[in-house]
């Protein structure tokens, strides 16, 4: 199944939440995503420009919109990213692909034959 990493950062509303009454966040990450279809493969609060990076397996990146949107409604994150992400294997048969289907394309950069 796809696997998806998506990062957001806590709004000011939350931290203060945090502070005042410290919950853990990977166990509601973990329940929003699995209310979804998903699984949470793993959770980390993390420094730079995230606060928060959140590794899922979905059947579709459809599936997983639902829940970036409750989580973003409530206004507890912002700054919402996802991207796909490929395993080794995943990659390595999209290479292999490539290969196969790299004689079919003709890039501006060659000239065509004119006829």
């Amino acid at each position: 199944m796809p696997l998806f990493i998506t990062t957001g950062c806590y709004t000011a509303t939350s931290a203060k939440g945090m502070i005042d009454n410290p919950s853990n966040r990977e166990e509601a990450a973990r329940s929003i995503m699995e209310a979804a279809g998903g699984k949470l493969h793993s959770f980390y609060v993390t420094t730079g420009e995230t606060d928060w990076m959140a590794i899922t397996e979905f059947d579709d990146g459809a599936d997983l919109i639902p829940a970036l949107l409750v989580a973003g409604a409530s206004g507890a994150v912002s700054n919402v990213k996802t991207v796909r992400a490929y395993t080794g294997a995943e990659f390595k048969a999209a290479q292999d692909k490539a290969g196969k289907i790299a004689s079919s394309y003709n890039p501006p950069s060659n000239k065509q034959a004119t006829g």
